[in-house]
């Protein structure tokens, strides 16, 4: 979906990665004063500036930011964004989620306590990806590329990139991420994920949602969900074989899972789509 006008935007979807997920792109030459807030959004958005000035708030703390730069809104959180009155901003932005996406921003430095994207040298390599996913939204793959180039970019190019060993506490959470792609047709619990990381349950909880937003039993059940949602779109199994496929023990579990995260039951998300 493409909506014209002042904003030039993208509507993507691509929620099939297992790493992050793809919901929009867009470009916006302001208006003087032009501003946006206070909000609070349900997933990650990174906006960069193209040109111009306007200031950032997040947290109550302000952010005054130029060309080159860039601000992470965290999904949760409020926030608030204005143009400036003599030099409004222009700004593309790009809307990713999912399991990795704050992992990756934080190897660029851009965290919720510390959300601007300061760059090293000439960034602009940004907003030629992000028109490049505008240009070809249509094609999952390359799409799914750009985004690894993005994050690849902003990491490569911020002033703020952590370098540091690889930390033993992250490892544990891919160790994690790893059994459960594995075995996520199996009927795991938490348990037997910390056990697989030789952790005990609490702390691999703790360290799993910090460094990505979801509790273990969170991820497990997004995970399967999003698995489930691939079969019935592209197999015609029936719901009570998608519900052993994908990890649960009979269809009335599923389907009050399915439910849950998608708003609809097995049947009717399929015959919808």
């Amino acid at each position: 979906m493409e909506v014209s006008g002042v904003d030039r935007v993208k509507f993507i979807d691509l929620t099939k990665s297992n790493d992050f997920y793809l919901f929009e792109i867009g470009e916006c030459k302001c208006k003087p004063g032009y501003s946006y807030g206070p909000i609070v959004r349900t997933r990650t958005i990174f906006h960069y500036v193209v040109s111009g000035h306007g200031h950032f708030i997040l947290n109550d703390k302000r952010y005054d930011l130029g060309p080159g730069q860039g601000f992470l809104i965290p999904s949760k959180i409020k926030a608030y964004y204005e143009a400036d009155e003599n030099d409004p901003w222009e700004y593309a932005w790009i809307h990713v989620d999912g399991p990795r996406t704050m992992e990756l921003f934080a190897s660029a430095g851009i965290t919720a306590e510390s959300p601007i994207f300061y760059p090293n040298g000439d960034s602009s390599k940004i907003l030629d990806i992000i028109h490049d996913i505008y240009d070809h939204s249509n094609s999952e793959c390359y799409c799914y590329a750009k985004v690894y180039e993005f994050f690849d970019t902003i990491i490569s190019q911020s002033k703020n990139r952590i370098f540091h060993d690889v930390d033993p506490r992250l490892a544990y959470v891919k160790s994690a991420i790893n059994f459960i792609r594995l075995k996520y047709s199996e009927p795991i619990t938490v348990e037997d994920i910390a056990a697989a990381c030789c952790l005990n349950r609490s702390y691999l909880t703790r360290l799993f949602k910090h460094a990505t937003g979801y509790t273990p039993q969170a991820y497990l059940g997004t995970y399967r969900i999003k698995k489930a949602t691939e079969l019935l779109l592209e197999s015609t199994e029936s719901v009570s074989s998608i519900a052993l496929i994908v990890g649960y023990s009979d269809a009335f579990t599923f389907s009050k899972a399915f439910k849950r995260f998608k708003g609809v039951s097995p049947s009717e998300y399929r015959n919808n789509h």
